[in-house]
């Protein structure tokens, strides 16, 4: 029934979020002098929503938004030492050791039978970076790293490793990423939430038959192994 499990990478195999909010608060007090932290950092989102289009999603976009927040917030007065800083503090998360998430390394042997597809998205050296760090490369069919995860790139996903839709399977912290766009092409999907996931990877939780929800991705083996024995 399942011939091919996807996985999502950041906040799913290893952590990723907390960097970005820990960016984030030292970005606030930087800029401390033009407002308050919660006003900063939604300006900042705004500012990071509308460069998706532009710089699309990872740590590059994300310091190139902070630059372009910083100029709009103190109207181009803002000095070089704190541009410098900002550059910095993207330099440092880019060079950030990548934390495999507790549970992973035992779930992922525990589905060696499927076939084992990572899919993530962002930065294409940056991913690349992660996926060689974390180690877990060889226990994967294929990694593949796409601009977006909408329906039409989860199709063309299935498209080249030739998996028909009712038969993939994808698990991943992003109710918006991860699970819908996959239910939506007529696959299975399964929902491990992550205590931090950025606001833009919100999504109301629809009501599918394909749907699943999981505490920890340690239970993602028992629970392929239930959807084969109900078929």
């Amino acid at each position: 029934m399942i011939e091919a499990i996807g996985l999502d990478a950041d906040d799913t195999l290893w952590e990723n979020e907390t960097f970005f909010r820990v960016t984030e608060a030292e970005f606030t007090a930087l800029l401390a002098d033009h407002g308050d932290a919660e006003t900063i950092a939604s300006r900042l989102y705004d500012v990071e929503r509308a460069n998706l289009v532009r710089y699309g999603y990872g740590i590059k976009g994300f310091t190139l938004s902070m630059v372009q927040t910083a100029v709009e917030l103190t109207d181009g007065n803002v000095d070089g030492r704190t541009i410098g800083r900002i550059l910095e503090m993207g330099r440092e998360m880019l060079a950030h050791p990548v934390d495999v998430m507790p549970g992973v390394v035992k779930a992922l042997e525990g589905l060696q039978e499927r076939r084992l597809i990572l899919i993530t998205k962002g930065d294409l050296m940056d991913q690349e970076r992660k996926v060689a760090a974390s180690a877990l490369a060889e226990m994967f069919e294929a990694v593949e790293i796409l601009a977006d995860k909408t329906p039409e790139a989860y199709s063309r996903v299935m498209n080249t490793h030739d998996i028909a839709p009712e038969r993939f399977l994808m698990a991943g912290n992003s109710m918006k990423s991860d699970v819908i766009p996959v239910l939506q092409i007529g696959g299975w999907g399964v929902h491990i939430p992550h205590g931090l996931t950025w606001i833009a990877e919100h999504a109301d939780t629809p009501d599918h038959p394909r749907l699943r929800e999981l505490a920890t991705i340690g239970d993602l083996p028992a629970l392929v192994a239930e959807l084969e024995a109900s078929a």
